[in-house]
């Protein structure tokens, strides 16, 4: 959920992405998103936010307060934040924010007040989001060291499939960790950012991407993998990219069965995020 044409602006994607604006001038809001995802029946969705700046948070939640189809919010508080128990005691105040997002979590790893705020977010019931690939191939030995430390916390994994690889080695030492990972009963992962470019052009085609979502697939299991669609920042990749994206996910988890379908594409996602229901045909597992 963002709008650039907020008074403020807004800082993704260009300040916090990097570029690559989107169609439509990044104005993501409830009405626009319902229209493009009806025909796929999807009824319900969780915002992850990009934006760093703390009153984004309520602007999301004042937006989703009159749209039923979000069922609720990973908002962005920063746990090196002197401010971060007062804030998250705010936000969590509404039932819609169900957790923060993070980025570079092995900047905290050795400071008391670091960890003590995830502690925090971990009692209050709440998930962590963690942009995996962003944090560089040692962001899966990060997690696990986080874990370590707060072995309550519920950690969601984001933009696996996007993973890149210098070499077998860094490859090696990711996956075993990621490994370990799949080993915790509270760490969950996003089908988010399958669908990328091949030779400049979009590829909808599924075995471009299975042997690394099989990989995935076999440390996690179907009870612990969640569908994201990464909107409206997959609308960079092509026109009508959310065809192409919930098309390949399907595909791929269609040949895992029907009961793994329920579960990817909609009960998985209310372990880790407790989320809100609001509307009709909205079921928590």
């Amino acid at each position: 959920v963002l709008d650039k044409t907020q008074p403020e602006g807004a800082p993704y994607p260009r300040e916090v992405a990097g570029g690559g604006e989107p169609p439509q001038g990044m104005i993501a809001v409830p009405g626009r998103y319902s229209a493009i995802v009806a025909p796929f029946g999807v009824v319900g969705a969780i915002v992850v936010e990009a934006s760093p700046r703390l009153e984004d948070n309520q602007w999301i939640l004042d937006q989703a307060a009159n749209a039923p189809i979000i069922v609720g919010l990973v908002g962005r508080i920063d746990p090196a934040d002197p401010d971060f128990a007062k804030n998250l005691e705010r936000f969590r105040r509404n039932p819609l924010f169900l957790g923060i997002r993070q980025g570079q979590l092995d900047l905290g790893l050795d400071r008391p007040d670091y960890i003590a705020n995830l502690k925090r977010l971990a009692d209050a019931d709440s998930s962590l989001d963690v942009d995996t690939p962003r944090q560089g191939m040692t962001a899966t030995e990060v997690l696990v060291k986080v874990l370590d430390k707060v072995p309550t916390l519920r950690l969601v994994m984001d933009h696996l499939p996007d993973v890149r690889f210098p070499d077998r080695a860094a490859k090696e030492t990711y996956v075993a960790h990621l490994k370990e990972l799949g080993r915790r009963p509270q760490v969950y992962i996003k089908l988010s950012e399958v669908v990328h470019k091949f030779d400049d052009k979009v590829s909808p085609d599924l075995y471009r991407y299975k042997d690394w979502l099989d990989e995935l697939w076999s440390f996690f299991g179907e009870d612990r993998v969640m569908f994201g669609s990464e909107w409206p920042q997959s609308e960079g990749l092509e026109f009508n990219s959310y065809p192409n994206v919930i098309g390949v996910a399907r595909a791929y988890v269609a040949t895992k069965g029907a009961a793994a379908m329920d579960k990817v594409f909609w009960k998985n996602s209310s372990k880790p995020y407790r989320w809100v229901q609001r509307g009709p045909g909205q079921r928590k597992a």
